[in-house]
Order: C-alpha cells, then sequence, then structure tokens
C-alpha cells in the first residue's frame, strides 16, 4: 500500500488555473500585433518581421532570437509565402494556404494567445495574418546542444561512453538505442508554473507496476512550484521522508543504467536541462551496484561487491572505533599496539574526538575544494593539500600520526562507493557515529547503528521496501546481492519493485 500522507493534501494543486494573458485578437492586424507587443514586447530578444503575403495580404511573424532558427525561417516560411508565383495563395482558405506552401513540419492554428505563447517562448514563430482572426504557431525551434560524452560523475570502467545532456528528446533518443520495445512508453508533460519545463516519465508496459505508475504522475502532478531548473528539484519535492539522509530516489547519468532500470521495472523521470535522470523506485542494496557488475564475469563482480560492503563499513565505522578504543576501550587493544598508539599520541594536546573531528573537517573542506575548483587544479589541491597539511599537523603535535591514517583509509573508503548520493549520506551518518563513540564509546555506537538499522527497515520508496531483499526476507533475490552469481543463473528480477514480470530470462 502506497502512503500519500504528504502528498494527499497537495491534490488540489493539480486543478491549477491556467494563467491568461490580455491579447485581443482582431481581423485588423495593427490591432492584434499592439496586443501581443504589450505582452512581449518589452523583450529585445522578440523580434517581429512584417512582410507581405503575395503582394496584397500584410503578415506579421514574431519569434525569438536565439531558440528559433533564423535560416529555417527564411528559406521555409518567409520565402515561400513572399514568392509571387504562388498563385494557390489567391482565393484559398489561409489553412490550406499554410499547409502547402509554408515548409514546416509542425503547424498549428489556435484561437487565443493563451495557446500560443508557450511554443513561441520555446522556440516557435508565431504568424499573425491581416483579415485572420486566428493565430499559427510554426515549429521553428533550433537548440544549441552539448555533444554527447562519457558521463563525468559515473567513470565508466567497462562499458558504453556515452552520457546523458542537458536536452530531454536526446536523452530519450540514447534510451530507445537500447532498448527497441514498443512496450517503452514515453509520456512528456511540462512542469513549473513559470518555467514550464519539459519532462518525461519513461517506463516499460507490462514489467513496471500500475500500482508505481499512477504514485509517480500523482506526486508530479502534485508540484505546483515557480521553475523547476534541475532534476533534482523534483527529487526533493516527490520524496517520501524529507528528514531521511537516505536518498529516496536513484540519479544516474549512464544510458545502460537507466536502461537496465527500465527492465528491472523501476520507472524514469527525464528532466530538460539536467543531464541526471531519477529513477523510481530505490533501494540501498542496488545504490551500491554498478552497471560493470554484470558487464564482468561472475567472480570478478562479487569482488568487486564486496570490496564496496567493506568500504562502506570503514567510511561509517573507522574513525568512531579508534575514538572508542582510544577514549573508553583501552584494555581492547593489543599491549603492542596499545603501547604504540599512545606513544605516537604523547604531546597531542587534544582528546581523539577532538583530534578526528578536525581531520575530518579538514578533509571535507579539501574533498570541496577540490570539487569546485577546475579539474587539473582541484586533483592536485586534493592530493598535495591533503599530504602537506597531514604531515604538517603531525610535524606540530596536533595530531597522532595514527589518526592520519585513520582520516585517509575513511577518506579512501567513501571514494569507493558507485553512487554519490549513499556516498554524502555515509560521510553525515559518519560525523554522528563519531559522537555517539565520543559519549559512550563502543555501546553508543552500537545504539546509533541500530537507530540507522531501525529507520532503515521503516523506509519505503514509492512503497517498495528500503532494505529489501534483507527485511523482507527474500533468499533468491541474495544470488544478485553481495553476491553475484552467474548470469545464467539470475533468471528473476529484484524482488522490488514488485513487477508484472518477474522474469527475466528463460529456463531453456
Amino acid at each position: 500500500m502506497f502512503k500519500k500522507k504528504l502528498f494527499k493534501t497537495l491534490h488540489s494543486n493539480t486543478a491549477r488555473k491556467k494563467e491568461e494573458y490580455q491579447v485581443t485578437l482582431s481581423k485588423n492586424l495593427n490591432e492584434t500585433v499592439d496586443s501581443i507587443r504589450k505582452v512581449i514586447g518589452e523583450s529585445t530578444d522578440v523580434i517581429q518581421r512584417d512582410f507581405t503575403i503575395n503582394h496584397y495580404i500584410r503578415a506579421s511573424l514574431f519569434y525569438i532570437d536565439g531558440l528559433s532558427g533564423i535560416d529555417h525561417i527564411e528559406q521555409n516560411i518567409i520565402k515561400p509565402l513572399t514568392d509571387s508565383s504562388n498563385q494557390i495563395l489567391r482565393g484559398q482558405p489561409i489553412e490550406r494556404v499554410v499547409n502547402e506552401v509554408v515548409s514546416v513540419s509542425n503547424i498549428s492554428i489556435v484561437d487565443n494567445f493563451d495557446d500560443a505563447i508557450l511554443p513561441v517562448m520555446s522556440g516557435d514563430s508565431l504568424l499573425v495574418i491581416d483579415g485572420y482572426e486566428k493565430l499559427i504557431t510554426l515549429d521553428t525551434r533550433q537548440m544549441d546542444k552539448r555533444s554527447i560524452q562519457e558521463p563525468q560523475s559515473e567513470i565508466v570502467v567497462r562499458g558504453p561512453r556515452d552520457g546523458f545532456i542537458e536536452l530531454l528528446q536526446s536523452n530519450i533518443m540514447l534510451i530507445r538505442r537500447r532498448i527497441k520495445d514498443p512496450n517503452l512508453v514515453v509520456q512528456q508533460g511540462k512542469i513549473g508554473r513559470r518555467s514550464k519545463t519539459d519532462f518525461a516519465l519513461l517506463y516499460m508496459k507490462g514489467i513496471a507496476p500500475n500500482e508505481l505508475i499512477e504514485e509517480v504522475r500523482f506526486r508530479i502532478s502534485c508540484i505546483d512550484l515557480d521553475g523547476v531548473l534541475e532534476s533534482g528539484t523534483v527529487e526533493q519535492l516527490i520524496e517520501e521522508n524529507v528528514f531521511s539522509p537516505f536518498p529516496q530516489l536513484g540519479n544516474t547519468e549512464r544510458p545502460d543504467k537507466a536502461a537496465g532500470a527500465l527492465m528491472n521495472g523501476q520507472v524514469l523521470i527525464a528532466i530538460d536541462g539536467s543531464p541526471y535522470v531519477l529513477i523510481a523506485p530505490v533501494v540501498l542494496e542496488q545504490l551500491f551496484k554498478s552497471p560493470e557488475d554484470y558487464y564482468e564475469r561472475w567472480f570478478i563482480g562479487t569482488l568487486i561487491r564486496s570490496l564496496r560492503a567493506i568500504a562502506a563499513i570503514i567510511a561509517l565505522l573507522l574513525p568512531g572505533v579508534y575514538i572508542a578504543v582510544v577514549s573508553f576501550h583501552q584494555g581492547m587493544i593489543p599491549t603492542t599496539l596499545a603501547l604504540s598508539i599512545a606513544g605516537t599520541r604523547e604531546g597531542v594536546p587534544f582528546p581523539a574526538f577532538i583530534e578526528a573531528i578536525l581531520m575530518e573537517f579538514t578533509i571535507e573542506l579539501l574533498r570541496e575544494a577540490g570539487v569546485r575548483l577546475p579539474r587539473p587544479v582541484g586533483q592536485t589541491i586534493g592530493i598535495v593539500g591533503g599530504l602537506v597539511i597531514g604531515d604538517a599537523a603531525v610535524r606540530a603535535g596536533i595530531v597522532s600520526p595514527v589518526m592520519v591514517i585513520v582520516v585517509a583509509l575513511t577518506a579512501i573508503a567513501s571514494f569507493a562507493l558507485p553512487a554519490y548520493s549513499i556516498s554524502i549520506s555515509i560521510r553525515i551518518l559518519r560525523f554522528s557515529m563519531m559522537i555517539a563513540a565520543s559519549i559512550l564509546g563502543l555501546y553508543g555506537m552500537i545504539l546509533f547503528y541500530i537507530a540507522i538499522n531501525i529507520h532503515l527497515v521503516g523506509l519505503r520508496s514509492f512503497g517498495s521496501y528500503y532494505t529489501a531483499p534483507i527485511a523482507p526476507y527474500d533468499f533468491p533475490s541474495w544470488l544478485d546481492l553481495i553476491w553475484r552469481a552467474p548470469t545464467s543463473i539470475l533468471r528473476k528480477r529484484s524482488v522490488e519493485p514488485e513487477t508484472q514480470d518477474n522474469t527475466r530470462q528463460s529456463d531453456v
């Protein structure tokens, strides 16, 4: 059963009033043009072209410079309409004139400005003809786009090197190139009261559960916001638990990962202007997987996943364990190691907790600085800065060498996780785990770990259990958990979401 407790209160927003523009259409060209210019005339990039159709019908064409193709307008609209050899214009209905003379793929005739303004703001041209009390929109959109390149946030080891870009239609094309099935459904719409951002909902008919599709549609329809400029805004507005540190939707720049999610019964949300496609629902174990796990042989995939699981444990627990054993449980450390740690901490003026906080905070600063700076400079800052500051801190007696080793291992482990969203979640929880260790030692860490598990068990992503297939228990799905079974054995889809067709491959 899907929970709609928060979203039900927003259902009234789905019936939003349509914004109306005070434009009066008239058979007199001057009156209609003056009315239109009162709405969009203040913008200097709105171009108005006045011309005469076949030397006896006055007309005006409006388009936005930069969004519309000027050469396309000149060759396929203005030149055919002004050509005196087109005798078909004389005495013919204007609809036939436009459809037979103008060489444009998509032409619409509307009887009010409200239906015409959105296409014009998207790059279409608006044609106004004297003596004709309707408006004509012509598809003249021409968008500059970034070339398809390897995704920057998800480095590919083995697999296709193409990645999503900021143009919605190109992203849909990249998915359709991989799934040539008529059951791939693409439903497009607009979101944002003022931005009117294009978005697309993608799912596999016959695989994705109908309840999931309707729930995603419902949550998107509840969004009532001025502008949606990136998919992260949509993610925050449709997730179920806004106070959870764990991501409840996946995101990817990789078309192969998005196509795999579709065939797993999940739903994609693509937003125009963003190279990140959202995946709904997502469960915890999916955040630790990468498409390369299935491109390599099964024992290589199993080894890589095991390393990721160990890295997650190190990234979450290692600084807290160091604080707990040094501050409260020195008896648990072997005598030789305890003497070594005590010797390195001699002269350090801070307790282990303050020491760890200082170093972790420094590493986070270096990490953030490396991300914001240009790539060559950022890599240098991350490596050299860490070495210089760590060595200087040890020489100054501010921190111990063991603490530097612990922080370095923790940072490396957090980089081993394939999804940035789960990596940042573990980084946040690591500081809370350190605080718990400084208060109650290992007992505090155990209590906080239990609290995390209680939260995870109760967390849902579009109705899917976040800790599946561990809780609820589903042993067949364990074949694709940490141990990645051979591909010939993986005949069923994941337990979440509960798909209409659970068979991935036949038993033959």
